[in-house]
């Protein structure tokens, strides 16, 4: 890991076919061991259906409310401060169940990579 400050530019958010709003913070050469994302999900949405394989994910929630699903555990309901733990390969998604963005980060190890993400609603 090198030293350094990251500063967060907004204008690199982008839209997923996961239903979500992604803006990559730290997903580089600057740190092998892991990767932070802000995801932002709209009101009513619900991400797809996913699991990342080999990569362990940790939700950290910032704002807004939500219902998380994690294969093995029960749907639960989320909200700022909480912390979702998804271990590597199981199957997962987030609704945003408030009347305002929920927002949280995810963070990844190893970082993530597009190959590990698996679409269990499309197959991709």
């Amino acid at each position: 890991m090198r030293a350094e400050v990251r500063k967060k530019d907004s204008s690199q958010e982008y839209e997923t076919a996961e239903r979500c709003h992604i803006t990559e913070i730290a997903n580089d050469s600057g740190d092998e061991l892991l990767s932070i994302a802000r995801a932002r999900v709209d009101v009513g949405v619900t991400t797809a259906w996913h699991r990342l394989h080999d990569t362990g994910e940790r939700y950290i929630i910032v704002s807004g409310a939500g219902l998380v699903e994690v294969e093995g555990i029960e749907a639960t309901a989320v909200g700022p401060g909480d912390v979702v733990r998804i271990p590597p390969g199981k199957a997962q998604r987030i609704a945003n169940t408030g009347d305002r963005q929920l927002i949280f980060y995810a963070v990844c190890t190893p970082p993530f990579t597009e190959q590990a993400y698996i679409n269990l609603e499309t197959g991709e």
